[in-house]
């Protein structure tokens, strides 16, 4: 497909992001965008992101060869039924949400199956809006995509190129699969961390010592219960079936290992605990060894170009500072930083960290 128009609904950190770096791999595309924040489209037109800033859907959004619906779902969903009529023939509609059911079924009742798939780039920020926005956030970040079984195999192809030239990892599944998969690995775990973050702050003392004993294990499986408050609110409501079936699930598999912990059954408990270690482990890029230890590590922004992260270790290593472990974090919807390196001690971490930012690297920290 020849690209010449690409436009953007909704220009905040992650419509943003994508238009920065289409603009520094593609300078030849006609870039146009439309958010109801004036400031991000004149930030936008003058950092040389845009070509044109819109304040209607109307006129320039009808020769756009792909569009970005980059608002939330239900404000995607109203955009939509003011672009259906002027979409072009061929025009590819895709979307940026990390649930897919809700917005498939509304392309479906509105007749628009042929131009879409879906999109997931699992790639984020705490901060947001375009004032955050980043060229280098995809960077081998998955980026899922979910067509619709009426899209031309064309449209998919197209769309996987431009994640790859963006250097995205793409990846293509069912709508309804990615929802299950991702209610699993990541909906699931923030809903347990929020839970258990609850029941320790509703079962301490009036002295608050759970609070002030916390540490290493509890605050390392709980690390994600920092996130947005607002944003799992809409997940658990927009992906509320996935999320309930491995909900029950969940609980069915605490109800068993509780009875295995009333009767004493100490090959069961054996079995349970090994099983999950060994899956755990077995998890590219973790080192997990049965109890929760600490974790001392560091988030780097990193360009992808040759010898970058030889570049770091090299940094660290004549510091004399030891790497337990360093890999690219391709799914970073809910952190910062490409580069994830792990120490050894919480010391060589803080070194590590004044380190790199003496040489002009953005370092991001978890507490």
């Amino acid at each position: 497909m020849n690209i010449t128009t690409i436009g953007f609904v909704g220009l905040g950190l992650i419509g943003g992001s994508i238009a920065k770096a289409l603009r520094r791999v593609h300078p030849e595309y006609n870039i146009i965008a439309f958010d109801a924040d004036k400031d991000s489209l004149l930030a936008a037109m003058s950092d040389g992101t845009l070509n044109q800033a819109h304040d209607t859907l109307s006129g320039g959004f009808s020769q756009c060869d792909i569009i970005f619906l980059c608002a939330p779902v239900n404000i995607n969903i109203e955009n939509l039924k003011i672009l259906a009529p002027i979409l072009k023939e061929n025009c590819i509609l895709t979307d940026v949400g990390s649930v897919k059911t809700q917005i498939h079924t509304a392309i479906r009742q509105m007749g628009l199956e042929r131009h879409f798939v879906g999109g997931h780039p699992m790639a984020g920020s705490e901060k947001s809006g375009y004032v955050n926005a980043n060229d280098r956030l995809l960077e081998n970040a998955y980026y899922i995509l979910t067509p619709t079984p009426e899209v031309c195999e064309d449209a998919v192809h197209t769309m996987t190129a431009l994640a790859r030239s963006i250097t995205a990892l793409p990846v293509v599944l069912d709508e309804k699969h990615h929802d299950y998969i991702t209610a699993a690995i990541s909906h699931l775990p923030h809903i347990i961390a929020y839970t258990l973050v609850n029941l320790v702050k509703d079962s301490d003392d009036d002295a608050e010592r759970m609070r002030m004993l916390a540490a290493g294990g509890f605050k390392d499986i709980t690390r994600i219960a920092s996130s947005s408050p607002v944003m799992w609110q809409q997940i658990c409501s927009e992906n509320s079936e996935n999320l309930l079936e491995v909900l029950d699930a969940y609980i069915k598999s605490l109800e068993n290992i509780a009875d295995a912990v009333k009767n004493n059954e100490k090959d069961s408990l054996l079995q349970f605990f090994a099983q999950a270690k060994d899956y755990r482990d077995s998890i590219p890029k973790s080192k997990a060894k049965g109890t929760i230890r600490p974790l001392y590590e560091i988030y780097v922004d990193l360009i992808d170009e040759s010898g970058a992260i030889a570049t770091i270790a090299t940094i660290l290593a004549t510091n004399s500072i030891s790497i337990k472990n360093i890999g690219i974090v391709h799914n970073r919807e809910f952190q910062e930083g490409v580069l994830r390196i792990e120490f050894y001690e919480g010391d060589a971490a803080e070194k590590a960290v004044t380190l790199l930012r003496r040489f002009h690297y953005v370092v991001h920290e978890r507490s």
